[in-house]
């Protein structure tokens, strides 16, 4: 009994220690992130960086990007934002420079689907977009797969939607469009959720309350009088 108690006791302050750990790193990150956010725009990453956009050293990067939309391979996925429910417009644009990237050029409500409302809002020839870089969603939302047969989208999967639309060399993220007014009104772009769940400590303290209670128990049963024989 001893050592299984005493197993468990290390087995919880490691547990502990672990979430002070993730907690000093989730605030790193946020901290990065935030200053990323904020910082003037870079050039959006072409081919020759786009194996090196892997996990949160790479989401959120503050780009800018000139091109031309095609706006006739619009995709809209469905959304729920401060606005209530309705759609992201992605569009490609072909850039300048030879690739092409999926912009998030904003939401539109469900009544605003039809691209006929969104016309006003759409420039034509050459235009520089500047957002957040963001990574691919593949797969679907939650319990929702998407459905590309049916046109219907649920997450911004960049390579299902280069797929359905036929596009290539189409870069492995998509551009949240920063909130400059469109013609119009629509697409209202600036919409980018940025929130870290960030409940470490709380993880921490459960784990080392834990690691007490159970050495507090330990002690107590070895510590208890046993009935002579």
């Amino acid at each position: 009994m001893a050592v299984a108690g005493l197993a468990l006791v290390g087995v919880f302050l490691g547990l502990g220690t672990w979430q002070v750990e993730r907690r000093v790193w989730k605030l790193d990150l946020i901290d990065r992130v935030e200053a990323r956010i904020h910082a003037d725009p870079v050039p959006a990453p072409g081919p020759e960086e786009w194996a090196g956009l892997t996990g949160p050293s790479a989401e959120y990067r503050r780009v800018r990007v000139t091109g031309r939309f095609a706006y006739d391979r619009a995709t809209l996925v469905q959304a729920v934002t401060e606005r209530g429910g309705g759609f992201w417009v992605l569009v490609p644009l072909a850039t300048e420079r030879g690739f092409t990237v999926l912009i998030n050029r904003g939401f539109v409500p469900t009544e605003a689907r039809d691209r006929s409302a969104r016309t006003p809002g759409e420039p034509e020839g050459e235009v520089t977009v500047t957002g957040l870089l963001r990574l691919s969603e593949p797969g679907g939302g939650f319990l929702r797969r998407n459905d590309p047969a049916a046109d219907r989208w649920y997450s911004r999967d960049v390579a299902a939607i280069a797929a359905a639309r036929t596009l290539s060399d189409v870069a492995p993220y998509f551009v949240d469009a920063d909130a400059t007014p469109n013609p119009g009104g629509l697409p209202v772009g600036g919409l980018t959720v940025v929130a870290f769940h960030n409940n470490h400590l709380v993880y921490a303290l459960t784990w080392y309350a834990l690691a007490l209670m159970t050495a507090g128990a330990l002690v107590y049963a070895l510590r208890r009088p046993r009935p002579m024989p």
